[in-house]
């Protein structure tokens, strides 16, 4: 395999986690007893533009159904982050009812809604019609396909260049990267700002993120990477932010490489945190694998001693993260029964690979449970502040990653 970016020789693995199914291909009751599709999940590095990769396998048509099951208004916490968003941006970018904004993977129309209310136009692109009907249904114009060079093409022609585009959490889903980015360049008027959000490998590595490797992630980035790519394109990375969502992400702010607007002080000092702390060394990349099988194993012994004390377990939140652990660490229905999860889309349905059943929320106050996994641990104190009636009554809230925490 070749590096998507910059066609280098792939040498060296940095995670492998045997076979699993797509991470939000969610089972029904009748898909139980027929054969289910299985890739295999290994993460490599290049050496050259250390962008770290899943090596080629699924194809996205394959991982973003009509199906696709992840709703991004589930959270509160998500949909104040869009909210403050789409309220800095509006007046750091002047929009208004002249101006255009673009969202790439926009959704449920989580973030475009807020646009919406301020009389500024928009358009979603958004390839999963479960997720883009929802848009719809808010008054959000939403285009069902996936986003590329040939798209962009495509609405510039039709007259249509964005003063803004968003893109929370798509970047890394992507499986040409570079074709994305020669999009974002075309799609872009002159003088507008691209924002992507993205998790960043460098937090990653540090807390052993690894539950968050799966087949829809087809990079891991960091701003030495990012940089490289949008160079490549024609476009410039003038700021970035660090933001604590999905266990620490970059917000970074890109604009045309000819654009005047001088690059922040902010883009220098995360280069230089990121070599610090080795991300342009192969060394990094090579104990990873140790680390998260420690976590997969300290989470088994736990369920086990429980198991045998006669302790019942239960999980919150039937995460793509989520599946990732339960499928690598082998965890069936024998040792945890059920997983709870606000989506209605996700509820009577089992998890992939592990057929652990999904429940609406109210099933944790009719059980009880001695125990409550947070398989979304990044957004540990939203749930935990949600049931702490759960707390009241004796249920200890356990978190895997980084490392088994017991509170």
């Amino acid at each position: 395999m070749k590096c998507r970016h910059c066609t280098t020789e792939l040498r060296h693995t940095f995670l492998d986690l045997g076979y699993a199914p797509p991470s939000n291909a969610y089972l029904k009751e009748e898909d139980l007893c027929k054969p289910e599709v299985y890739f295999p999940l290994r993460i490599m590095v290049c050496d050259q533009c250390w962008l770290v990769q899943t090596e080629d396998y699924a194809e996205a048509e394959e991982l973003f159904s009509s199906e696709y099951a992840y709703f991004s208004s589930t959270s509160k916490s998500w949909l104040a982050h869009a909210e403050r968003y789409a309220t800095a941006m509006i007046e750091k970018c002047s929009l208004g009812t002249e101006s255009l904004v673009v969202e790439i993977a926009s959704n449920d129309g989580y973030l475009l809604r807020n646009f919406v209310a301020k009389n500024i136009p928009c358009l979603g692109i958004e390839p999963t019609a479960s997720t883009a009907v929802v848009a719809e249904q808010q008054g959000i114009p939403v285009l069902r396909e996936f986003f590329g060079q040939a798209l962009a093409q495509k609405l510039v022609a039709d007259g249509q260049q964005a003063d803004l585009i968003a893109g929370n959490n798509v970047y890394a889903h992507v499986p040409d990267i570079n074709d994305f980015t020669r999009g974002l360049k075309t799609l872009l008027k002159s003088g507008g700002t691209i924002t992507l959000e993205f998790p960043h490998v460098m937090r990653l590595i540090e807390f052993t993120q690894f539950d968050t490797v799966y087949h829809e992630h087809f990079s891991y980035l960091s701003l030495y990477t990012v940089q490289r790519i949008f160079k490549a394109a024609g476009l410039r990375v003038a700021d970035v932010e660090e933001l604590s969502t999905h266990g620490g992400s970059l917000r970074v702010f890109g604009c045309h490489d000819d654009d005047p607007r001088p690059a922040s002080s902010a883009v220098t000092d995360i280069l230089n945190e990121e070599e610090k702390c080795g991300l342009q060394d192969i060394v990094i990349y090579r104990d990873f694998q140790d680390r998260a099988d420690s976590v997969k194993n300290n989470l088994l012994t736990f369920l086990l001693q429980a198991k045998n004390d006669g302790k019942t377990v239960a999980a919150y939140g039937a995460a793509a993260k989520g599946n990732t652990l339960l499928n690598y660490a082998g965890i069936k229905p024998d040792l945890l029964p059920f997983v709870c999860d606000a989506a209605p889309a996700k509820q009577g349905k089992y998890m992939p690979g592990s057929h652990i059943s999904i429940m609406p929320p109210r099933q944790l106050d009719e059980k009880n449970p001695d125990y409550l996994i947070i398989l979304p641990w990044n957004i540990y104190p939203e749930i935990r502040h949600q049931y702490s009636n759960l707390a009241d009554l004796g249920t200890k809230f356990v978190t895997a990653v980084p490392e088994l925490t017991i509170r």
